[in-house]
């Protein structure tokens, strides 16, 4: 199905996708470079990763660290 990969800031706002696309089974990966939808380089924090895959979701808290 397809699969989406975002990127929150605390307050709840989108900063990056990094994956939204068609995926077949199987293991996949995403990068995220610590940069925004414009490639601008993010603040050092707390982000939120959201996977979104049909009725599958799932969260995870992440740390950049600079």
């Amino acid at each position: 199905g397809v699969a989406r990969v975002a990127v929150y800031n605390l307050a709840g706002q989108r900063v990056v996708d990094l994956l939204k696309e068609q995926l077949g089974t199987g293991t996949h990966r995403a990068h995220w470079d610590g940069r925004d939808e414009s490639g601008g380089p993010l603040a050092s924090g707390t982000y939120v990763v959201h996977l979104t895959m049909g009725r599958l979701e799932a969260t995870e808290k992440v740390l950049l660290l600079r």
